[in-house]
């Protein structure tokens, strides 16, 4: 029996729904979701196995023209995961005003098929949809154009069926009971993340790290430490809040939510360490797992 395995790159605009709909065709919570733009900072891989294919999805970074070293390295995963990609999926989101130059820029550089997805049609009408289609297969005359509510699961399997049809006859590249190239220490960092993202605002979780100084395994409970870094003594105050009390909110949030993934009891502790303008410096770009 033949057998079939692909890389799907999913690349877009910042919320346009990117997480989203890579959580929902792999069937599992792999990237994390906020409101906030720019959520996504890593390219996650989120794989679907069965007997007979083997589907590798990269949910990367929101396209932006980059201000930082930190968005520099973001940028450099898009182009990184369109170069090895069968297919590339571009994540549009319904109310996008087409100010994608920066976009068509990126796919310039594949030869990959392309699917475009026009995300969050539940929150418009048929007349929008249906200019939206018409446009984008005008403008990039894609092997088809999906408009889906990836929230709601709506259409999403349609995308499945023609992913499984492009992606080549080729040997599994990861093993069978691979969900993704992460460890447990990523996941925990970036739940961590996805809480600061929802309780904080304005610059605050943009100036934000997490990195995990600690993970115990032990048979009843999983012992993680965390470091929150940040660029500011103020933005450190911001996240610890009067009498701890923002701190303990973002930790109550990620213990539950690492108890649920994980599947484990877990301990969590965490401490605030301000690095003055982190996100600028190289080499702690490169310490804290950003490759160019």
């Amino acid at each position: 029996m033949s057998h079939k395995a692909g890389f799907v790159s999913i690349i877009g605009k910042p919320n346009a729904g990117k997480s989203t709909l890579m959580n929902a065709l792999v069937g599992e919570k792999m990237s994390i979701i906020t409101p906030k733009a720019q959520t996504t900072r890593h390219r996650i891989l989120g794989i679907v196995n069965e007997e007979d294919y083997q589907i590798v999805f990269s949910d990367t970074p929101g396209i932006i023209k980059p201000h930082y070293a930190l968005q520099e390295t973001m940028m450099h995963q898009v182009s990184g995961s369109l170069v090895d990609a069968d297919v590339v999926i571009l994540v549009t989101d319904i109310n996008e005003k087409h100010d994608e130059a920066d976009v068509l820029e990126k796919l310039q550089g594949s030869q990959a098929p392309l699917i475009v997805v026009v995300n969050k049609i539940d929150k418009s009408d048929e007349e929008t949809v249906k200019q939206k289609i018409a446009y984008w297969e005008e403008t990039l005359k894609p092997k088809a154009v999906f408009a889906v509510s990836a929230t709601l699961n709506h259409n999403v399997q349609a995308i499945m069926s023609l992913v499984m049809e492009m992606i080549p006859e080729h040997p599994a590249y990861y093993e069978k009971d691979f969900l993704t190239d992460r460890n447990d220490r990523f996941f925990a960092s970036e739940i961590i993340r996805e809480k600061i993202f929802k309780i904080y605002e304005k610059e605050i979780p943009y100036s934000t790290e997490v990195i995990i100084t600690a993970f115990k395994e032990e048979a009843k409970i999983y012992r993680i430490s965390a470091e929150i870094i940040v660029e500011r003594d103020s933005q450190k105050n911001i996240i610890i809040g009067k009498g701890g009390e923002m701190l303990k909110k973002v930790g109550t949030y990620a213990r539950k939510d690492m108890e649920e993934f994980f599947l484990q009891k877990v301990f969590l502790e965490m401490f605030v360490k301000v690095i003055p303008d982190w996100r600028s410096k190289k080499n702690y770009l490169k310490k804290f797992g950003y490759e160019n």
